[in-house]
């Protein structure tokens, strides 16, 4: 599973990095996830803190796909 931002629906609330640090960043004001990370999804002890960030995000422009 990957998990990515799409640029162009975040607006920068960051509850994406507060929810789950391991995984996102912010990049020039925006959420990113972080390099090496997009498989993140995959990892046990994250998938449902990611989904809880999937749900969260305030613009929806956080997705994993399967």
């Amino acid at each position: 599973m990957r998990i990515s931002v799409d640029p162009e629906r975040c607006y920068g609330s960051g509850d994406c990095v507060y929810r789950v640090p391991a995984v996102f960043t912010v990049v020039d004001g925006f959420g990113a996830v972080l390099p090496g990370r997009e498989d993140a999804a995959d990892d046990p002890e994250l998938r449902e803190a990611l989904r809880e960030a999937v749900e969260g995000c305030p613009s929806q422009a956080i997705s994993i796909v399967e």
